[in-house]
């Protein structure tokens, strides 16, 4: 049979490991493809390297759109990222009947609506397992290996830079800033890592998640994004104390009346599997209704593990190229005609229980108002842990877990606690998720 050919744009880490593994595997690969799948022409900026990683076994160009537009080419993968430039190539590579293969979660997540559309009218494959996790299958779980499941809920570690900072101040007892400069050393965490640690990327992922878990419009403007920069050290110790890690997570839970989308910072039970997953490892965890729970694990970014994902999708098209169109599986799971109109929920409607530190004046009466504000917002207590003030304090923090409440519950339960005379500065909340 012939060769699939593909045309590559960008050959950075992910392009250079998509290349090497490529190249490395193309037996076994071609087995399980049913053709050989051959890089035929990269377009990167940098020439030098391009040229130094392919070593002559392709054609080179700084001219992406030269490769979009090359009638020989069956396949682009795109791996530039952003939603400017990679934007046009796509949608370009897709009105000339090509398919596409991108780990570009930002750019599916703002604009994978306009994207599938048009890959839709002209009958042509979007494949993407690499924006999300990595390594990690999820997408073809939940796309294909769950279809036979009413999906409840996802919830997922889904950026290892926040993974590793959380679990290095847990373990280390650093501050946020201390170790997010630990983890710019080690190459975890970028010069600029403002789309990690504010919960930006997470929520890229979740939001597709979301869309494929419930067969919803990809709306990432309506998720909820907090991240981690305002954690702090003594948050993490208490919680620990108290039998729960801190972690990161994307979620998407579909409710009757809508979807919750958020990502925050979120305690766990430490005897969960979820609140094991430590370093830059990613996991994400998805209860339905036939299988129960399932958890995926593994590598969420690097440049072989996501190179992984990306060669998995051009053995999909490969295999699916000439099937009907409407005969493959959906972009978004769902048959386009199939989706939902389920809202996404504002954060005020969340449902889940609360963690609470209070810095409190060291005397008696101030958790009897801080009960009784929480009765009347008919919120209840489910553990409470008061730090014995040293010798000569006048103020200790008290620490009170909540069970599941309406996020606007809380909200009110917090204003009116930080009014009392008795408690000193802003309450810290954090949500806090069981996970059965």
């Amino acid at each position: 049979m012939n060769p699939l050919h593909v045309g590559l744009l960008g050959i950075g880490t992910v392009g250079g490991g998509a290349f090497t593994v490529l190249t490395r595997n193309a037996a076994e690969i071609s087995r399980r493809a049913g053709r050989p799948i051959h890089i035929t022409v990269v377009a990167d900026k940098n020439l030098e390297l391009a040229r130094s990683i392919t070593g002559g076994a392709c054609r080179v160009t700084d001219d992406a759109f030269a490769v979009v537009k090359d009638p020989a080419i069956d396949v682009v993968v795109e791996l530039i990222g952003g939603t400017g430039i990679a934007k046009e190539l796509v949608l370009q590579a897709i009105e000339r009947g090509k398919h596409v293969v991108t780990a570009n979660k930002a750019l599916l997540a703002v604009h994978g609506n306009e994207i599938f559309a048009a890959a839709q009218k002209k009958g042509v494959m979007v494949a993407f397992e690499a924006a999300v996790a990595g390594g990690i299958p999820i997408i073809k779980a939940l796309r294909e290996g769950l279809a036979a499941n009413h999906i409840k809920w996802v919830a997922g570690i889904i950026n290892g830079t926040t993974n590793f900072i959380l679990s290095e101040m847990r373990d280390k007892g650093l501050s946020f800033a201390e170790a997010l400069k630990e983890a710019q050393a080690l190459g975890y965490a970028e010069a600029d890592p403002t789309f990690d640690i504010e919960g930006v990327d997470a929520a890229h992922k979740a939001t597709l998640i979301a869309a494929i878990a419930f067969g919803i419009p990809i709306q990432f403007d309506k998720a909820y994004v907090e991240g981690i920069t305002r954690l702090e050290a003594i948050d993490l110790k208490y919680a620990g104390q108290l039998g729960y890690r801190v972690k990161l997570l994307g979620i998407a839970r579909r409710r009757a009346d809508g979807v919750e989308l958020r990502v925050h910072p979120v305690l766990i039970p430490a005897k969960r599997l979820l609140a094991n997953v430590e370093g830059a490892m990613n996991a994400v965890l998805v209860y339905a209704d036939a299988v129960g729970a399932t958890l995926y694990y593994g590598k969420g970014a690097g440049a072989e593990p996501t190179a992984s994902a990306v060669i998995a999708d051009l053995v999909d098209i490969a295999r699916a190229a000439a099937i009907d169109p409407d005969n493959r599986v959906p972009h978004l799971a769902f048959q386009p005609d199939q989706l939902h109109d389920l809202p996404i929920l504002p954060i005020v409607e969340a449902e889940t229980a609360c963690y609470l530190r209070l810095k409190v004046a060291d005397k008696p009466g101030v958790l009897a108002d801080v009960t009784r504000i929480l009765a009347d917002q008919e919120i209840s207590i489910d553990a409470l842990l008061q730090r014995e003030p040293e010798e000569g304090e006048g103020e200790t923090d008290v620490i009170v877990l909540t069970h599941r409440c309406k996020e606007k519950q809380a909200d009110a339960a917090i204003r009116k606690i930080e009014a009392l005379t008795a408690v000193i500065g802003k309450v810290t909340r954090l949500r806090l998720e069981d996970l059965q």
